[in-house]
């Protein structure tokens, strides 16, 4: 599964030993502006059996930046919620096993807003 290919729940529930508790959008995590930032998406990803989980990703310690005087959108954390109730935060770029129980939440960054509030520049 990739972020560049959003895979329908039912084809990963059906290709993999895992259930989508959560998919959706992450309110408000869009930067401020005239034209305010994207917002970015929560997914919370339970899994049956013990796997291997990778994660690449970016804007995890420095937000996406307004342009123009819009402000930056939020960042994004990956951890996983260990089926014992211990929480681990992965790195950017990191590779975990993954056991029965445990859930993935994945919280992408939103992205950055656009020309401050009261510019009227088209």
């Amino acid at each position: 599964m990739t972020n560049s290919r959003l895979t329908d729940p039912e084809v990963l529930e059906w290709r993999f030993p895992v259930v989508l508790d959560r998919f959706a959008l992450r309110q408000g995590s869009g930067g401020a502006g005239r034209f305010a930032g994207g917002d970015g998406v929560e997914r919370r990803i339970r899994f049956l059996e013990a796997m291997t989980v990778s994660i690449l990703s970016g804007h995890r310690v420095v937000p996406p930046p307004g342009l123009e005087g819009g402000g930056p959108g939020a960042v994004g954390q990956t951890r996983i919620v260990r089926a014992d109730g211990s929480v681990e935060e992965l790195a950017p770029a990191d590779k975990r096993q993954i056991g029965p129980g445990d859930v993935y939440e994945l919280t992408t960054p939103g992205g950055g807003g656009y020309l401050a509030e009261g510019d009227r520049r088209r």
